[in-house]
């Protein structure tokens, strides 16, 4: 695309979820209570976790630090969405924008393959309980999260090193309330098939290994767990496992959607939608599912709750 007589883009200007000043109050205090959920609740599990001894397993290892990623994941962009639901300039600096792209990238990715270690952690205990203490050790747990972390961080590189080369021109109005790479890639006046052929790829590969592992895994465990006799040791043998799949499947059918659909059938409002399902409304129903259905943390809530009562 020609770029003469085109004055080169600095700073990006967010649409927003809506211009109606009612509307963006009402927003405002909806995402300040879904974002203090997600804080408190993902905070409170963390403390739980390290504060009971008896939740010093690699289960609860992994829990741990999915309430970490999703602290992340929210604390990327809702602060951010806050701050523009009241403010009367909207704009973000090109750079402050790729920098919250690339934050919302590794948080992603990094959320996703650490539910494909919850799941390993899950398909273990009930397809091979005698041997899941040495396929679980310690050092394994470590290097299954590290390994989630540095995937996500190298996928996040990836896609962020292919956007510093686009050139921003002509509009800078972004049709969302974040700075997502599918929307971002609609404003550059460079040709961005070279970035979207990155991003599907990356996008499918990372995601294939990851929801496959999730299904093949499910698939083991259903085939074990119905081959139980006793129907008490089925509905316990279900009932370790029934949260997760929840969590797997709002994760990933609305990312999936979002990231490898073709920009030119893009609609603001399911882009906003998905975005807030993934990004928003799924950090804060993790640590709900993972905390109301899990009578161990609420035991260890307890717990807690009791000792700092009798430190006082």
């Amino acid at each position: 695309m020609p770029m003469k007589n085109q004055t080169t883009v600095t700073e990006f200007i967010f649409l927003g979820l809506s211009s109606d000043p009612q509307m963006k109050i009402f927003l405002f205090l909806v995402f300040l209570v879904i974002y203090l959920i997600t804080m408190s609740s993902n905070i409170v599990i963390m403390v739980v976790i390290r504060a009971d001894s008896h939740l010093h397993t690699p289960m609860y290892f992994f829990l741990f630090h999915l309430s970490f990623v999703d602290i992340c994941y929210s604390s990327v962009r809702v602060p951010n969405t806050l701050r523009n639901f009241l403010a009367e300039h909207k704009t973000i600096y090109v750079n402050g924008c790729i920098a919250q792209m690339f934050f919302i990238l590794l948080s992603g990715a990094a959320e996703s393959f650490i539910l494909s270690a919850m799941t390993y952690d899950r398909y273990a205990a009930i397809c091979d309980p005698l041997s899941y203490m040495e396929k679980m050790r310690k050092g394994i747990c470590v290097q299954l999260v590290s390994g989630a972390w540095t995937t996500g961080f190298f996928y996040a590189l990836l896609n962020t090193v292919f956007t510093l080369k686009l050139h921003f021109c002509g509009s800078n109005q972004i049709h969302h309330f974040s700075c997502e790479l599918p929307p971002l890639l609609q404003l550059a006046c460079t040709e961005t098939l070279t970035n979207q052929v990155v991003l599907l790829t990356s996008f499918v590969i990372f995601g294939s290994i990851s929801f496959l592992f999730v299904l093949i895994s499910y698939v083991y465990m259903i085939s074990t767990i119905l081959r139980i006799r006793c129907a008490e040791g089925r509905h316990k043998a279900f009932s370790t496992c029934s949260s997760h799949p929840i969590v797997v499947v709002l994760l990933y059918l609305t990312g999936f959607f979002q990231y490898t659909k073709p920009i030119s059938v893009s609609s603001v409002v399911l882009d906003e939608i998905f975005s807030i399902q993934y990004s928003v409304l799924t950090p804060m129903l993790n640590s709900i599912i993972y905390s109301l259905k899990n009578k161990e943390v609420k035991t260890g809530l307890r717990k807690t709750l009791g000792k700092l009562k009798f430190i006082r």
